[in-house]
């Protein structure tokens, strides 16, 4: 009986062992992350696939580092621009692990290790960026400034295996000593833009008008002759007309008769319409 207990417990030892040393001999990575092996401190293989892998238990050890995009949000910061104006820039990146070799060598596997890193190399690019422009200039360019930052970013970053993918300003603030000084200023400065505009466009109004006015002068005044042109030609072609037909006898008498009637009906200026005239009146003669 005493023998059967032994070996008993020796089987479940060995159950144990068996079930600890199965349980250290197998990892997992997934998709968003890789798996990095190591033994005795030096990289033996990183997994980048998702799946089960086995090790060496109690010799190789197991890391994991995420395979995705990352966002880091940088502390506030101060900077001096060209013009030697303080501001407040806060700003984000968002970085991924390219080479997990690289990465895991130079930074021990660590994100905050790279995030570090991260946090000198971006503010350096801030302080770069910032200082090569006026403060009204970045203040001009806040849509644009962050693909400057950017472009002002040294690229040593890949010797950790990482890349930035992008910096992104979350908000460029005054000091709130000189905000409300800074911002009347700009707005002084836009309303005397604005006014030389205004001044420039009326200048050009009046040149338009001006010229118009021109136009219109000439066009009346010819439009005057030439009235007056048709007018002689139609008093000329009316005398004429009046002048052949007076020349003709049998119609010399009808026009004479009918002026005659046109003077005495402008005689007629009382409110009887009464006309006298004395017998020896040429207009009598058209009633007898």
């Amino acid at each position: 009986m005493k023998k059967k207990n032994i070996l008993t417990a020796v089987i479940i030892v060995l159950v144990l062992l068996g079930f600890i040393t199965l349980s250290t001999s197998v990892y997992s990575a997934k998709e968003n992350e890789f798996a990095v092996v190591k033994e005795f401190g030096k990289i033996k293989t990183i997994k980048s696939e998702a799946g089960l892998y086995f090790k060496v238990p109690f010799v190789q050890q197991v890391s994991k580092i995420p395979k995705t995009k990352l966002f880091y949000d940088l502390a506030s910061s101060d900077v001096i621009t060209a013009d030697k104006k303080s501001m407040i820039a806060d700003c984000y990146a968002i970085w991924e692990i390219t080479d997990a070799t690289k990465f895991t060598q130079s930074l021990g596997a660590s994100v905050g290790s790279a995030e570090q890193r991260l946090d000198a190399m971006i503010y350096n690019a801030l302080k770069t960026t910032f200082s090569s422009m006026t403060q009204e200039a970045v203040i001009e360019a806040r849509d644009s400034i962050s693909s400057i930052i950017l472009g002002n970013l040294a690229d040593t970053y890949l010797d950790y295996g990482i890349n930035i993918i992008t910096v992104d300003i979350k908000q460029i603030d005054l000091p709130d000593d000189n905000k409300l000084a800074v911002y009347e200023r700009m707005i002084s400065e836009r309303n005397n833009i604005a006014a030389q505009y205004t001044a420039e466009g009326e200048s050009e109004a009046q040149i338009i008008k001006n010229q118009t006015d021109r136009k219109v002068t000439v066009m009346l005044s010819e439009s005057d002759k030439e009235a007056e042109t048709i007018l002689a030609e139609g008093e000329s072609e009316y005398m004429s007309i009046l002048s052949n037909s007076y020349n003709d006898e049998s119609k010399a008498e009808f026009y004479s008769f009918v002026r005659s009637l046109d003077a005495a009906k402008k005689s007629l200026i009382n409110e009887n319409n009464i006309l006298i005239l004395s017998k020896d009146s040429p207009l009598a003669k058209i009633f007898y």
